[in-house]
């Protein structure tokens, strides 16, 4: 009936694997969960007690291997045919999280995802940055999503057929950093692969501090800039990139990455504040994005 399938990479997964075990078991369906850790340095021992229950299975790599290539190892694993992907630091939003997920099930080859949210207050200064971005570019309705509804895709909470996983994996060629989603939507829409929003949110609960954010989104740009590189997508589906690219058309590129290096240091402390801009950290990002087209 239904595999769930967990990475996790340091972290605590208990409560998320307790709650949908719960949730199975009142379905009273036949199911897996299957987590799949990625040589964690730490949580181990506490996170080895899930193969204690019924259905349960929780494995160790001993080299980190990264999320494309344990994503797939987990679906290839995987007995069922209803694959249920969820990241490690997320907590369902409904009790009736799973049967909401079996509503869905059909024979149609669609993608379902059910969107996520974050906590409603504010968090401590140094999370902040990570917090107004998932809730203002993230935390999306159904009819937000469904106006782009592979661009708002992520892949910590939807529901997919092992036969379309077949058609379309984690490519794990590329570089262990961010944007994977983004390829993997894109693959999809490539293949015609519809996705279905529903409203079955999970809460995103692993909040970055606002330094390890910047850190990553500078790396989710190198990612970008390779997958654009390589001809792995098209320039034009991603906003950010399509920009930069008209940027550097209209050789302006040269004064942008010099612009960018100027003020830097204001858009940096600004997105490490309390009250840190989405405009400035776009700006920020394709200022980063434009210094890379100059090379």
């Amino acid at each position: 009936m239904l595999s769930i399938l967990i990475p996790v990479y340091n972290y605590d997964v208990r409560p998320l694997v307790f709650e949908l075990h719960k949730q199975c078991i009142d379905c009273a369906i036949e199911f897996e969960i299957l987590v799949q850790d990625d040589a964690s340095e730490i949580f181990k021992i506490e996170n080895s007690s899930i193969s204690n229950f019924k259905f349960c299975t929780y494995n160790v790599l001993q080299q980190n291997q990264g999320r494309s290539v344990v994503r797939n190892m987990l679906a290839n694993l995987a007995q069922f045919d209803n694959l249920l992907f969820l990241d490690a630091d997320t907590i369902p939003v409904s009790e009736f999280f799973i049967s909401n997920y079996i509503c869905q099930i059909t024979s149609d080859e669609n993608i379902v995802y059910g969107g996520i949210v974050y906590q409603i207050d504010k968090p401590n200064k140094n999370q902040v940055l990570r917090w107004l971005y998932g809730n203002k570019r993230e935390a999306l309705s159904v009819e937000q999503r469904n106006s782009k509804p592979y661009l708002s895709f992520l892949t910590l909470n939807f529901l997919i057929k092992k036969s379309v996983f077949e058609k379309v994996n984690f490519n794990e060629t590329i570089p262990n950093l961010r944007h994977e989603d983004t390829l993997f939507s894109f693959e999809l829409m490539q293949n015609k692969i519809k996705i279905m929003h529903i409203n079955n949110p999970i809460v995103h609960l692993g909040l970055d501090l606002n330094n390890n954010f910047i850190i990553k989104s500078e790396k989710a740009i190198d990612n970008l800039h390779y997958l654009i590189a390589n001809k792995l997508i098209d320039y034009n589906y991603v906003r950010i990139a399509k920009m930069a690219i008209f940027i550097k058309k209209s050789n302006l590129h040269f004064l942008v990455s010099i612009f960018f290096t100027g003020i830097k240091p204001v858009l940096l402390k600004n997105m490490r504040s309390n009250k840190p801009s989405l405009l400035l950290f776009d700006l920020y990002r394709l200022g980063y994005f434009c210094k890379l087209n100059k090379k």
